[in-house]
């Protein structure tokens, strides 16, 4: 059931269901908690609704972000009638992998993908839940193209503008899609 509101009004309910949290995971991280969004039913509609509609007819898979991530992909692929790939921290899959490494604003981690996930010729739509400084999204992104697949564009919840993360994008997402700017 997809929120029939304006965008504008859309926006400002998600944004009035993201909470801050000071100093966590690391001082001076200013965490975007989006447990309230998730437990409203009718922002959680919303929010999946509008990740999806610019992608329409457009996608064979979505490629999920652990975690917060296929907590938005899965919803996000039935409405687009597409199947999920997990993007997974490194040691979680139990199959052949390849993975790429990537720094955040507080460390670094890696991602991995089965090797047989997505191939040539897939169209592959990446979804998180948050865009910050954009190391996890473009290793997303850098991992899905190295399997084979074409990646459409990435969709998120969330945008942390001042962390830079769509200019580290630019040159490697066709098309990102965000819901919030903040």
């Amino acid at each position: 059931m997809a929120d029939r509101r304006s965008g504008e009004d859309l926006e400002a309910l998600l944004g009035s269901l993201v909470r801050d949290v000071v100093d966590y995971p690391a001082p001076g991280v200013v965490f975007k908690d989006i447990t309230p969004l998730m437990a409203d039913a009718r922002a959680l509609a919303g929010a999946v609704a509008a990740l999806a509609a610019p992608f329409a007819g457009r996608v064979d898979m979505v490629a999920a972000i652990e975690a917060r991530g296929f907590l938005l992909a899965a919803p996000v692929a039935v409405a687009l009638g597409a199947g999920v790939v997990p993007l997974r921290k490194l040691g979680k899959l139990p199959w052949s992998t390849m993975s790429e490494s990537y720094d955040l604003e507080y460390g670094s981690d890696s991602l991995e993908v089965h090797l047989d996930a997505v191939g040539e010729g897939d169209r592959v739509l990446v979804v998180d839940d948050i865009v910050a400084t954009g190391g996890t999204a473009r290793a997303a992104v850098d991992l899905v193209r190295r399997a084979g697949a074409s990646v459409v564009g990435l969709t998120a919840l969330l945008e942390i503008v001042a962390l830079g993360g769509r200019a580290r994008l630019a040159e490697a997402v066709p098309e990102l899609h965000v819901l919030i700017s903040v």
